[in-house]
């Protein structure tokens, strides 16, 4: 239901024209994503103690993608070169990416995760996977798929901008 009121018993505070729908998907979206650093901090230092939070995104990509090129996952988080260039070389260092040849373009290369990388990686992922598990354990199935099918279609149009 859509509310805009003009100051009156439907719009207590006065905002006229707010929209209630979206001023509370903002507020849950912020508490969400304030968790979601939290906790990609967390995981960023199970898999390794030097790991900056923002580096575990990347780690999810790489294993879901595998390899890619820097400006493509540059493209794809919407950082500048600069930046992913900064984090990509902390994976380097700590073992956990390498970059190969592109076989498409021999001037380029292709990021990848190390074995050591991926093995750390997804013991690190499926113990939060457990998390989710247990933290939605009386929710059905259903209800699960569509949080995931609306979350990815939120992220999908981020994407366009």
């Amino acid at each position: 239901m859509h509310r805009s009121g003009t100051g009156s018993e439907a719009d207590p505070a006065g905002e006229s024209g707010v929209d209630h729908e979206f001023l509370a998907l903002e507020r849950e979206l912020a508490v969400f994503l304030r968790r979601a650093r939290a906790s990609s901090g967390e995981m960023a230092r199970e898999v390794h103690p030097e790991l900056e939070p923002a580096a575990y995104g990347l780690l999810v990509r790489l294993d879901e993608a595998g390899g890619q090129r820097a400006t493509d996952l540059a493209g794809y988080f919407g950082v500048g070169k600069a930046t992913m260039s900064r984090q990509l070389r902390a994976l380097e260092d700590l073992g956990l990416v390498a970059r190969d040849p592109d076989p498409a373009d021999g001037r380029a290369s292709l990021v990848r995760l190390t074995d050591e990388g991926r093995d750390r990686f997804r013991h690190v992922r499926d113990a939060r996977r457990e998390r989710y598990v247990r933290k939605l354990s009386g929710w059905d199935r259903g209800e699960v798929a569509e949080l995931a099918r609306l979350l990815h279609q939120l992220n999908t149009r981020a994407e366009d901008r």
